[in-house]
């Protein structure tokens, strides 16, 4: 006998206001876009569609790439989709590891068959070029070096030009994962050298998540379609999709109608912008936070030099909890703050000014309930200084 379970009622989500590592807080515009009626994946208005994505994600990625369309699942699918088309068993593959992502771009070039090359750092710090070069001496024919641009578990901003150089002298090809990066800090495929990259829409594009725009290169797409091997992936094999998001529109898959919807939405904010305006948007936030965190006696995580405006890891002082404080954050304030992964687990708190949620008034909210917080955990701080230190910033620029 089949039991019906109880119908639960409609679902209400509680106001929350996103500033951890993802999603971010979307524009009403874009909720609205997805709202409005399907059409099929293979109509002719949806098609129009999909060509204006492409411009858009040229625009964002500065680039002039042909093969630039959003691979249908997360940040991570695009992780996947880029490696399993450009590396074969045998392979190797030089790849930064300095934190989360890193760990598991070279996870994922071992599940190729591939040989991956680790290139460590300690997390919050970045790969140095140099470190780069030698290990790119040491392989006998490097395939790819792949870098992690904006390493959302540290707050590490990777530089990415001279490791693109590096990999071109020795015959590689340059891999960036842009996932936290792309539309919140200067992403230049073309200026750069970056063979391929991919992204994830939840970050800095206030889109919700479920697309990876991803780019890649004539000579990435090159080796892609002149591979040994078959691509071990049906779905992510880039010489299909390329046949479906290209002039001929040959079935793939049934696209997300409603999250293109929104990524163009999302997109047609960012161009209306302009991205320098939203750059310094993000940098200018990201600054009146430091300022804060530090008149409450915190401090950022990541190397000085090297940090991300949009995603701010703050160490957790001695004798404070990390994870209550979160919790008294979201149950008193409605805002959400991420923890730390892997060794900075109870050690970091990450605070997101990603997109839409990169705004004066957030970094007011956050600081003024990251003082109670503090305060509850018997920190000496000052009251309003943390507020004034964030407000000077903004009264300067």
């Amino acid at each position: 006998m089949r039991v019906v379970p109880a119908l639960p009622g409609e679902f209400t989500p509680p106001a929350r206001l996103l500033l951890g590592p993802g999603p971010s807080d979307v524009h009403p515009r874009v909720l609205r876009a997805m709202s409005v009626p399907l059409v099929g994946h293979l109509d002719p208005a949806f098609v129009t569609m999909m060509e204006e994505v492409k411009a858009l994600l040229r625009f964002v990625f500065a680039t002039g790439n042909d093969l630039t369309f959003p691979i249908s699942g997360t940040g991570s699918a695009g992780m996947e989709a880029c490696l399993v088309n450009l590396v074969e068993p045998g392979d190797e593959v030089v790849v930064g590891v300095n934190g989360v992502f890193g760990t598991r771009m070279a996870d994922v070039i071992e599940r190729t068959g591939a040989c991956p090359v680790r290139v460590e750092a300690p997390w919050g710090r970045v790969i140095r070029p140099e470190q780069i070069e030698a290990a790119l001496r040491n392989c006998r024919h490097p395939k790819l070096v792949a870098l992690v641009h904006a390493e959302t578990s540290t707050g590490a901003w990777q530089p990415l030009a001279d490791a693109a150089r590096l990999a071109h002298d020795h015959g590689a090809l340059f891999l960036a994962d842009c996932v936290t990066s792309l539309g919140g800090v200067p992403v230049e495929i073309d200026a750069w050298g970056i063979d391929a990259a991919y992204s994830g829409t939840q970050k800095c594009l206030s889109c919700p998540p479920g697309l990876a725009p991803a780019t890649f290169g004539p000579r990435a797409f090159e080796v892609a379609k002149s591979r040994r091997t078959r691509v071990q992936s049906w779905y992510f094999d880039v010489g299909l999709l390329a046949r479906y998001w290209g002039e001929e529109r040959v079935y793939h898959h049934t696209a997300p109608i409603s999250m293109n919807y929104a990524l163009r939405e999302a997109l047609r904010l960012v161009a209306e912008e302009g991205l320098e305006a939203r750059f310094a948007r993000h940098r200018r936030n990201h600054t009146a936070l430091a300022a804060g965190l530090v008149a409450l006696g915190l401090e950022l995580a990541a190397e000085e030099g090297h940090r991300l405006p949009m995603l701010n890891a703050v160490a957790v002082p001695d004798g404070v909890d990390e994870a209550r404080v979160r919790t008294r954050l979201l149950g008193e304030h409605g805002i959400e703050i991420g923890g730390g992964l892997g060794p900075m687990k109870g050690r970091v708190w990450r605070i997101g000014l990603m997109g839409e949620s990169s705004r004066g008034t957030h970094v007011l909210a956050v600081l003024a309930a990251l003082e109670q917080a503090l305060r509850a955990e018997g920190r000496r701080v000052v009251p309003g200084e943390a507020l004034a230190a964030a407000q000077a910033v903004y009264a300067a620029v």
